[in-house]
């Protein structure tokens, strides 16, 4: 079976617009996908008061086939949350989301991100040493303070 390109367009989030079928996005990306109270909306509308270009969609002919959410405190940036829909993995979706929260990130002088993967997710351990992300010899931590 053939596959054919994409007519996708890249475009920064809207919430009232793109928050439903990009919470719908996450829920169906399988476990590598971690979604917890950050991720419902009034999470989100704060992320969004912060830095809102750094949360991206992608359609195809108007429907959302994935999204990815940067961050960036003035020192380093850190990536979350790429989903790209089932039916369009492995047809450049991903690569696309992470080229430009890339270029993003560098446009605000970002010289390096972060991104969390969990330790059984080879598949987008893979995805991300193909983009040239290294893996790191850390421990993550983490408290819920709220």
């Amino acid at each position: 079976m053939e596959v054919l390109p994409l007519t996708m367009t890249l475009r920064t989030f809207e919430f009232d617009r793109d928050y439903q079928a990009v919470r719908e996005l996450w829920l169906d990306s399988g476990p590598g996908i971690q979604l917890s109270r950050s991720d419902e909306p009034e999470e989100v509308r704060k992320k969004l008061s912060r830095d809102p270009d750094l949360f991206i969609v992608a359609e195809d002919e108007g429907r959302l086939i994935g999204s990815v959410i940067g961050g960036f405190d003035g020192r380093r940036g850190l990536v979350y949350h790429l989903a790209v829909a089932g039916g369009e993995r492995r047809q450049g979706v991903g690569r696309a989301l992470m080229d430009e929260i890339e270029r993003r990130l560098r446009a605000k002088g970002c010289l390096k991100y972060y991104l969390l993967v969990t330790q059984d997710n080879e598949g987008a351990l893979a995805f991300y040493e193909s983009m040239g992300c290294e893996r790191m010899d850390l421990f993550v931590l983490g408290k819920v303070i709220g």
